[in-house]
């Protein structure tokens, strides 16, 4: 169900062609319309020509049937995926994992975290339901080491990856989401250490003469409380929704209270515009909610509480011709209030945190004969000012007595050579940090593919890549924590291979990565000391080798099933640390080490349509009970299911997470929900 391919962007209609020796490359990166040529007449130009289908809306290009001349011709392209330029997807170099708007809208899940339990490479660790909070790793690594994007901007949260998906969209927003596995420092800079995830909201400008207008509306209700209801409009290229969500908890602390409770609110508008010769988009957010914490960050309290606000703000544009702009602008600010002992800070203070970030960044790319080259750079401040992490400030005020600010600047260089069926992307990143007086240090990195026959590419990468140290590594010295403000980034060298295969009915991946990562930030404890305390640290080099495999069939092709499909997913992983010895490590090694996903989608009657998910995980490590007891963290495996009705303006749906009521737990010693079950009505209407 999650297929492997690249964004789109509007279709470019031929008017005349040019004998330029760039000519061709300019088509790449547009979905191209020639309704007078038939694709024989386009391989005559060498390139490869390609299939059209809809996914979510959006038109998804394959590899073309040549034998099959009435097909529409088309170039499909990429705007943030594993390049800084947009590539035709027939030969883009690096896979991207794409969820789309059909995935989305049919999986039985309440927050946009949940939806990525079903892409295989990614570890989703929750402390609490309905996104109350959720660290979310890729291949083997932590939630600090992933850049989380929206819209293609930057969003990471520099205090801690905690929070990082505190989101002001809904999920009626979303268009799709893209999953890049693998170090993305040359394409989305410093915290992409592993990978990244970038949310695509729903935009598009409508064509001149065109007008949009359509209200969409959901109510949920379920176990254990929970009510949620959102509404979204859109109004030609403006939209606005917002959504208000919350829940009693599944749990109670010992002494009898809520501490699992949760309730939040967001809103989000887009807008944007298209003309001849600038396109323009820009987005605002706010998001705030606040949730029981239970024994979210010590096993001996169990009524700890939690409070986040997050402000959005971002202007996007990119200028056409042969050298194309795209800059951009963007802020973000962060709240955040942590009570150990909810509502009574008379023993211990509330911690309380505010963080700015401001961003500017320009990619430029052009065609020429020797290929498409993007060159450009960016700069982003982090500032914060909290109660306990950074250094005195001069005038203290509110809470906040402490504060960091600290700068990154970073230029890259990027050329592709694109033949008939080679890809080479190659280029680098250069990036200095102002803290800990880091030098201008150069991250590199090379993709290549090559296509065999219609069906097969097989392709290989090596990439390096950065993590800067976040304010609480480098400042959290209360609760029995000593940081260090001296921490290096860290730094990643990862080579992978695979091979993909492509057909009417069966599509099949399979890859093999090597990650070697140094100067691993991590919280350690040293059993064998006088008076043990966690500290952070650059502490050692560790090694991650592993296997993906997935494949899909397209039940409709193979068995004329409408709106079906099969799907399974497997990864495996090994990771090694040198010289730890007795010391105990706190998250670094508690990685998945088997992790299997089979889903089912079935359209069993006009309107009636069933999705059911099934989820095995195997975690390495240990955890402390509450007791004081070390154990293992133990496989479980759990099945999700949605049965919907669905008619043109209106969808009737029930959903079920962890049917069989399984017990686990999956961080630390926070227990998960048994049984949750929702119902809910959504309702779509097109106005004047």
């Amino acid at each position: 169900m999650y297929k492997p391919l690249f964004n789109q962007r509007k279709a470019l209609r031929f008017r005349h062609f040019s004998r330029k020796g760039y000519a061709l490359f300019a088509c790449l990166g547009r979905v191209v319309t020639i309704g007078v040529l038939s694709v024989a007449t386009l391989r005559a130009a060498a390139v490869t020509t390609t299939d059209t289908l809809s996914v979510g809306g959006t038109t998804v290009v394959g590899d073309a049937d040549t034998n099959t001349p009435d097909k529409e011709a088309t170039l499909d392209d990429v705007e943030v995926t594993g390049s800084r330029a947009p590539l035709a997807l027939g030969q883009a170099a690096r896979m991207v994992t794409v969820l789309s708007r059909e995935e989305i809208q049919a999986a039985p899940v309440q927050s946009i975290n949940d939806l990525l339990k079903y892409t295989v490479g990614v570890d989703v660790r929750q402390r609490g339901p309905i996104g109350a909070q959720t660290d979310v790793g890729i291949r083997g690594g932590t939630s600090e080491q992933i850049t989380i994007l929206l819209n293609g901007i930057n969003i990471c949260d520099p205090q801690t990856g905690h929070n990082a998906f505190d989101l002001p969209c809904d999920l009626s927003d979303i268009e799709r989401i893209e999953v890049l596995e693998g170090p993305a420092g040359r394409v989305f800079g410093t915290s992409s250490l592993v990978g990244a995830i970038n949310i695509v909201t729903t935009h598009a400008a409508p064509k001149l003469g065109e007008v949009r207008r359509g209200l969409n509306m959901r109510l949920e209700a379920g176990s254990f409380g929970y009510l949620s209801t959102a509404g979204r409009v859109g109004i030609n290229s403006h939209s606005l929704s917002a959504n208000y969500t919350r829940s009693d908890g599944y749990q109670r602390s010992a002494s009898g209270h809520l501490n699992s409770d949760y309730q939040g609110a967001k809103a989000f508008y887009q807008g944007g515009y298209d003309g001849e010769q600038v396109q323009l988009s820009w987005h605002a957010g706010l998001t705030t909610k606040g949730f029981g914490s239970n024994t979210f960050y010590s096993a001996k309290y169990d009524e700890q509480y939690e409070k986040t606000t997050k402000l959005y703000a971002a202007l996007q544009g990119e200028t056409h011709g042969r050298l194309h702009f795209k800059p951009a602008i963007y802020w973000n600010r962060s709240y955040d209030r942590f009570e150990l002992i909810r509502g009574d800070e008379s023993k211990v203070p509330f911690n309380h945190h505010r963080t700015d970030v401001f961003g500017i960044n320009l990619n430029s790319y052009f065609d020429w004969i020797a290929g498409r080259t993007a060159f450009g750079a960016e700069f982003r401040n982090e500032d914060i000012v909290s109660t306990n992490l950074g250094e005195p400030l001069n005038e203290p005020f509110s809470h906040y007595k402490m504060g960091l600010n600290r700068s990154n600047l970073s230029f890259h260089l990027e050329h592709n050579i694109l033949l008939s069926r080679f890809t080479l992307s190659a280029g680098f990143l250069a990036i200095k940090n102002t803290w800990n007086q880091m030098p201008f240090t150069i991250y590199p990195g090379i993709d290549a593919s090559y296509r065999i026959g219609n069906n097969w590419k097989v392709y290989v990468s090596y990439n390096e890549s950065l993590r800067m140290p976040s304010f609480t590594e480098l400042y959290y010295s209360v609760g029995g924590h000593k940081a260090d403000k001296y921490l290096k980034p860290e730094e990643l060298r990862a080579v992978e291979g695979g091979v993909k295969y492509a057909g009417l009915w069966l599509t099949m991946k399979a890859s093999m990565f090597h990650h070697h990562c140094r100067n691993m930030i991590d919280w350690i404890l040293d059993p064998t000391e006088a008076e043990p305390i966690w500290k952070s640290v650059n502490y050692t080099k560790v090694n991650t080798l592993g296997v993906e495999a997935s494949a899909t069939l397209n039940l409709e092709q193979l068995l004329h099933i409408k709106r079906s499909s099969f799907n399974i997913q497997y990864c495996y992983m090994d990771q090694d640390k040198a010289g730890t010895g007795d010391i105990q490590t706190q998250s670094t090694l508690e990685y998945l080490r088997h992790k299997l996903v089979a889903q089912l989608q079935l359209h069993l009657i006009a309107g009636l349509d069933l999705g059911v998910k099934y989820r095995l995980q195997k975690r390495a490590g240990n955890y402390t009970t509450n007791a004081g007891e070390v154990k293992p963290y133990h496989t479980y495996n759990l099945v999700d299911a949605r049965l919907s009705w669905n008619a043109d303006t209106y969808s009737i749906y029930m959903e079920a997470n962890n049917l069989f009521n399984k017990k686990y737990v999956d961080y630390g010693n926070v227990q998960q929900p048994g049984t949750w079950l929702t119902a809910g009505v959504k309702y779509n209407i097109n106005l004047w």
